[in-house]
């Protein structure tokens, strides 16, 4: 009985063994590292959908693994060094040059071996070779002569960054000969683009809005591509990495608000990114459109929309991970690098004449690492009078206000109101109750438990110092709040267009929260603006300076104020204020301050010369406020830096080395290197 069994074993296996060793032959054809003829007789291999971002533009939408690279499964080619390069190669071969790329970065055109579409040519053959076309459960390889007409073509872009050829694009080895074997074209998707005159997947198309957004994430390059046609639409078009819409663009406008928009503090979360290129291009579209909403929006109010504040982090980031990305490209967490304010005002808050508005930044906090970004945006926010603002970020679903640092000793997370507490809760308020589902009751989605209905105090979530919205209060007339805009960071291209229509209500709701509360001009007895005049409310220890033409604006909820405006060399003056609970726009409140009468021979206080004063933890005094990095050491850090950093990429690696080292890919990928001819 136990021998009748084998025979009949072996039997039926060896028709199988005989059928496999027919096909060898046909397999030799195709590299090694992919699925066997064996695999599919077994039934071990399948077509599945590709489900990588950077592939998506081919023009079949299903692969097989393993790959001609050995990837066994998607996971595995998404972390390899292979598809990689591909995420980062449109920032390679447009970065030839020194330009600037935003506040910090680094981009420009380089010849792109004579074309700017090499980047995309190399990708999709990337991607012909990692995500192979696959047919009824078979692959299919991607044509020979592509291939060589790219290599011919683009191999100038690759020697131009030092850079070699990849070995997964040689020709004969990855590649088919149509002699041999049926073949496709890996470019077909991108001619037939060409073809329609499509610029990146995005037009701005006047007849219909759902065309002009394109709802997938963009490089670096991209989005100022996009931001720099919205302008040329819209505005002067200037080159911008921030974009402004205004009446009157290029200037500050008397009585106008300035507000801004900041996205993408932390690289890796990247749908605040796409959320203000989509509100950029709609705020063109619609104005041009006469949307009575938007038009009175922009001709009433002055919009600065940066969308990435870190890109040099968004281009660093892997898909699907928490934390990679998040810093900029020396490591810093923008969102912890600014100064300290809020410890100053902890420890001062028990003196009689103590103030939560203005604080000067300390000198010692120059001769700490400041990052590019956080410099640049510093001086930004000083040069503009800007007075509401919001910067978006991911991980739970709400909006934060400050303080952002506990007052609590130990530092835990605790209830720690600003002056301007009530203020704070109607700006907060305003965004999430205009947000499709942020409002709802248990909408909240990660560790923020104790929200109330979509807002939080944000040192009650949890603390920390060195926070943007912190110093935007403390420092200047600037009331800034933190929208979360979700618990998944860098969400599916599918569902960006969900998130658009979840936001872009609240997103100009917010804006529109600018004309809330008072305005005015505080005139001298000629008429003429006072500039740096304070306006201050009874009973709110904070007060607002009026910008370069004497104008100010101050958020207020309803009720009645008692607001008072003095300026150095001039005489107080008070007012009663009562602000309705339904109010449309700002109430206009002007002062006329007169000259201080002086006594025979008493100089004017006002006009002694300034010195500074440091107290006793080396903090400078409140009236120092003009000093910014005094001693020029952002300047002299970032030169020696840069120079050290730029000695030691010529001495080593190529520039673009930290693209790769460490990516999680397996080893350092010396096949990029170039050898010397």
């Amino acid at each position: 009985m136990e021998r009748k069994t084998r025979e009949t074993n072996e039997i039926k296996v060896l028709p199988l063994l005989l059928l496999l060793l027919r096909m060898l032959p046909l397999a030799s054809a195709y590299p090694q590292h992919r699925c066997e003829y064996e695999d599919y007789v077994l039934g071990r291999c399948r077509c599945v959908d590709i489900n990588l971002s950077y592939c998506d533009e081919t023009t079949y939408s299903q692969t097989v693994f393993p790959n001609p690279l050995g990837h066994r499964k998607r996971e595995e080619a998404e972390l390899g060094t292979e598809y990689l390069l591909l995420s980062v190669v449109e920032t390679l071969l447009t970065s030839a040059g020194d330009t600037s790329r935003g506040y910090g970065g680094r981009s420009g055109r380089g010849d792109g071996g004579g074309d700017n579409q090499c980047h995309l040519e190399v990708r999709m053959l990337g991607c012909a070779v990692v995500t192979p076309r696959c047919e009824k459960d078979r692959p299919l390889r991607a044509c020979r002569r592509v291939c060589e007409a790219v290599r011919g073509k683009c191999a100038g872009a690759f020697k131009a960054i030092d850079m070699a050829w990849p070995y997964f694009l040689d020709c004969e080895r990855f590649f088919a000969s149509e002699e041999e074997e049926k073949c496709y074209d890996p470019l077909e998707g991108l001619r037939v683009e060409q073809e329609e005159d499509l610029d990146y997947g995005l037009l701005l198309v006047e007849e219909d809005l759902s065309a002009s957004l394109h709802f997938g994430y963009l490089s670096h390059a991209q989005m100022l591509t996009i931001l720099n046609k919205t302008a040329e639409r819209c505005s002067d078009g200037r080159e911008l990495q921030a974009i402004e819409f205004s009446g009157n663009p290029g200037r500050h406008e008397l009585l106008e608000p300035e507000v801004k928009y900041v996205g993408n503090m932390h690289g890796n979360e990247a749908l605040g990114r796409q959320l203000l290129i989509y509100l950029a291009q709609y705020l063109c579209i619609e104005y041009r459109q006469g949307n009575h909403r938007v038009q009175t929006l922009i001709n009433n109010t002055r919009i600065h929309i940066l969308p990435s504040m870190n890109p040099d982090g968004f281009e660093g980031h892997r898909y699907d991970t928490w934390n990679i990305g998040r810093t900029n490209a020396q490591g810093i967490d923008l969102n912890r690098n600014f100064p300290d304010l809020a410890s100053i005002v902890y420890r001062r808050r028990r003196q009689r004449t103590y103030r939560t508005d203005h604080i000067p930044i300390p000198d010692f906090y120059w001769f700490g690492k400041v990052a590019p970004e956080t410099y640049a945006v510093m001086k930004w926010t000083r040069s503009i009078p800007f007075m509401l603002a919001a910067n978006f970020h991911g991980g739970d679903l709400l909006v934060s206000y400050p303080y952002d640092l506990s007052k609590h000793p130990m530092e835990k997370k605790f209830f720690s109101p600003t002056p301007d507490e009530k203020v704070f809760k109607i700006l907060a308020r305003t965004y999430a109750d205009a947000h499709a589902t942020m409002a709802h009751e248990q909408a909240w989605c990660g560790s923020a438990r104790d929200n109330q209905n979509g807002i939080i105090n944000g040192a009650q979530w949890y603390s920390f110092a060195g926070g943007m919205q912190d110093f935007n209060y403390l420092h200047t007339n600037c009331f800034e709040v933190t929208v979360e805009l979700g618990c998944d960071k860098f969400p599916p291209e599918e569902d960006l267009a969900v998130s658009w229509h979840e936001n872009h209500e609240a997103l100009l709701a917010f804006l529109e929260g600018a004309h809330r509360g008072i305005k005015g001009l505080v005139k001298d007895e000629a008429g003429n603006g006072i500039k740096g005049a304070r306006v201050s409310v009874q009973g709110l220890r904070h007060d607002v300076t009026t910008a370069e033409q004497g104008d100010y604006w101050r958020l207020l909820g309803h009720g009645v104020h008692i607001v008072s405006a003095t300026a150095p060399g001039y005489t107080k003056r008070v007012k009663r204020v009562r602000i309705p609970a339904v109010m449309r726009h700002a109430g206009r409140v002007d002062f006329q301050l007169q000259k201080a009468a002086l006594e025979p021979g008493e100089a004017d206080p006002w006009q002694e010369v300034a010195t500074v004063v440091v107290d006793e933890d080396g903090y400078a005094a409140q009236g120092d406020y003009e000093r910014f990095d005094p001693y020029n050491h952002f300047e002299r850090y970032t030169a020696a830096a840069t120079a050290a950093r730029r000695q030691e990429q010529r001495a080593e690696m190529p520039w673009w080395w930290s693209f790769f080292v460490g990516s999680g890919g397996g080893g350092a990928p010396t096949w990029l290197l170039r050898k010397d001819d």
